[in-house]
């Protein structure tokens, strides 16, 4: 199980803008995460330079959540394959 770890705050930048953020993951993870909303901004706005950094956001949001959400269904799909196989294999 991971140490426990105290509130941290972290110093991130996202899409040209600095943001602090406090949470109890480590640094690194924060990084991650805020360089992965930034990547997506980014290939989200060169598809469509008109976007406001609002609506940008909005966008960035929803696509991120969608990914999110196929991950979840196919994590639950493999999951019942394996609960599958293993129900089959043990007869």
């Amino acid at each position: 199980m991971a140490k426990q770890r105290g509130k941290q705050r972290i110093s991130v930048s996202i899409y040209g803008q600095q943001y602090t953020v406090v949470g109890e993951e480590p640094p690194a993870h924060v990084k991650e995460v805020a360089h992965i909303v930034d990547r997506k901004m980014r290939e989200i706005k060169k598809r469509n330079p008109y976007l406001d950094t609002t609506r940008l956001a909005v966008l960035t949001a929803v696509n991120i959540v969608d990914d999110y959400m196929k991950l979840i269904k196919e994590n639950e799909r493999l999951n019942e394959e394996i609960n599958q196989e293993s129900t089959t294999g043990d007869e």
